[in-house]
């Protein structure tokens, strides 16, 4: 499913509408009509309450006026609040708001902040509000006026419907604006808006719903957005089926340096959830001091103790013995618990100048990257790093904020820059790709907050890689596996105190769940596709 940004959709509605000759009116009259169905499925009992549309002059103002026409045809007492003179209005949206005087839709002009405040007894008899005010593109804070109207739709305990995009949210980043309206759901008009699918802005969209305004498949191709929402299906189709012969060494064979004092559950956690993924076999390299407690927590998985007896951390002893482990291994996973000090850093720089293997790249593997961006030349495509947003701002030099503040831009940006495959975690995790093309992740759930979750991770990619997925290919069905596994744990033992062990232990099961599309009871991860009526 494409994520179109507000520029994408401006140009698809003017090629639509000047190319292949769909007149603006059709589309606000297919955008009004549709989206009144998705308030009424949101909403069942909509049409029993009063209705307040709070509109704006321009076309998003247009789209509320076409709602409430076809709501008024349905019998319900609505009202609309237009915040600004009517002379303002133009175009389409003039149309569209002429039709109501023959319905005897009321029109209320709230052109300043003192009429807002004089109107206020009205709205609070209102029992549903429409937010029609601003739509996609906004690039200013929202003061005045319009910050006033919002601010009151939020505090008036009343369900608030968005058109399009709940106004004072930034489409593409998914960041308020000042003040946001709080929505219970949102209709947004031929595809999906980064911001609506991004935290925060997922929090203020509501239950998303996607509707058909007549927008022809090819204007989208031709756009060529780069971005895309994972979803269920994509993810299904990513899966291949074990052959019937297959055996462990056609599973693939994973190399994972990992783990030191007080960090073993680390190296064990990424041993396991490949072997979940479906790896093969699994050679953790450890310390040797720490190599028994290892064993004892990952079973299934052998070990290669390196170093001194005592050593239970990576020196520079380690470096041949792990070399000489690469040959032969399908994938490398590095990083999680192996420590940042000098040793460490040179073991990274080695593995990554000598291996020609896809690798996952984490956790302290990536502060020893950020403390040698020298490495980052040896990545050749074929790496995976996997930060959460305070490791990507130390790769980047930027602040946590300013990662947060645009998660799909600073992950494009950064593979493109380095040809890395980039996945950055977090709600609505970005998988962006060398190519430039990004995927958003809404997979997972908040109980995953918790230590470990991210070695898991690594394994699950790991483990594709094993099994011979393709580097992007992964990385996008990791995330999703990884999610998945995490929804499947969180139904079934809830999601406060779910550790990443009980990720792991799902994974299998998020597999088969995937391989039998039997993945209905997480629809609502994902936005609600409407066809046009």
């Amino acid at each position: 499913m494409y994520l179109v940004c507000a520029d994408e959709m401006r140009q698809m509605d003017r090629t639509t509408i000047e190319a292949f000759g769909i007149p603006g009116r059709v589309l606000m009259e297919n955008a009004g009509r549709s989206a009144t169905g998705w308030l009424l499925d949101t909403i069942p009992d909509a049409l029993e309450r009063r209705i307040a549309v709070i509109a704006g002059r321009g076309n998003n103002g247009g789209d509320g006026f076409v709602m409430a026409r076809y709501l008024a045809q349905r019998g319900a007492e609505v009202t609309v609040f237009l915040l600004a003179e009517e002379s303002k209005v133009s175009g389409d949206a003039k149309a569209n708001l002429d039709l109501l005087s023959a319905l005897n839709v009321p029109v209320i002009c709230i052109p300043e902040e003192k009429s807002f405040a004089r109107k206020k007894t009205a709205l609070s008899h209102q029992h549903l509000f429409i937010d029609a005010l601003l739509g996609t593109g906004l690039k200013f804070e929202v003061k005045g006026l319009f910050a006033k109207a919002i601010d009151f739709m939020n505090r008036s305990g009343r369900p608030v419907f968005a058109v399009d995009m709940p106004s004072g949210l930034d489409s593409d980043t998914g960041q308020p604006r000042g003040t946001c309206v709080k929505a219970a759901a949102t209709a947004t008009f031929g595809f999906a808006k980064p911001g609506q699918v991004l935290f925060p802005g997922a929090a203020f969209t509501g239950k998303l719903g996607v509707v058909d305004i007549g927008i022809p498949p090819f204007v989208a191709d031709e756009a060529d957005s780069r971005r895309w929402l994972l979803t269920p299906a994509m993810a299904a189709g990513y899966l291949r089926p074990r052959e019937p012969d297959a055996h462990k060494g056609s599973a693939g064979h994973l190399l994972a340096v990992a783990g030191s004092a007080g960090k073993t559950g680390a190296a064990a956690m990424v041993g396991i959830a490949a072997m979940r993924s479906g790896a093969g076999l699994v050679t953790l390299a450890v310390p040797a001091g720490i190599n028994a407690i290892v064993e004892t927590l990952a079973t299934e998985v052998m070990t290669l103790p390196v170093g001194d007896t005592d050593c239970r951390k990576f020196d520079e002893t380690c470096m041949d013995s792990i070399l000489e482990q690469t040959t032969g291994k399908k994938a490398l996973a590095i990083g999680p618990g192996m420590g940042t000090g000098q040793a460490a850093r040179n073991l990274l720089r080695g593995l990554m100048e000598k291996s020609d293997a896809p690798m996952v790249i984490d956790a302290d593997g990536l502060t020893c990257l950020a403390d040698d961006p020298d490495l980052l030349s040896f990545s050749r495509d074929r790496a995976v790093f996997t930060p959460h947003p305070g490791e990507m701002a130390r790769l980047c030099g930027m602040t946590v904020a300013q990662v947060q503040n645009d998660r799909i831009r600073c992950a494009q940006d950064f593979a493109r820059t380095h040809h890395v495959h980039l996945v950055l975690k977090g709600a609505g995790t970005v998988i962006a790709h060398p190519d430039g093309t990004v995927f958003v992740n809404r997979t997972g759930n908040p109980g995953m907050a918790s230590g470990g979750m991210g070695d898991v991770l690594t394994g699950v990619i790991a483990g594709l890689f094993c099994q011979g997925y393709e580097t992007g290919i992964a990385a996008r069905l990791g995330v999703f596996l990884h999610g998945l596994a995490g929804d499947i744990a969180g139904e079934e033992t809830g999601k406060t105190g779910l550790l990443a062990s009980d990720v792991s232990f799902t994974l299998p099961r998020a597999l088969q769940t995937l391989e039998s599309k039997d993945h209905d009871r997480f629809v609502d991860c994902f936005p609600t596709q409407i066809k046009l009526a």
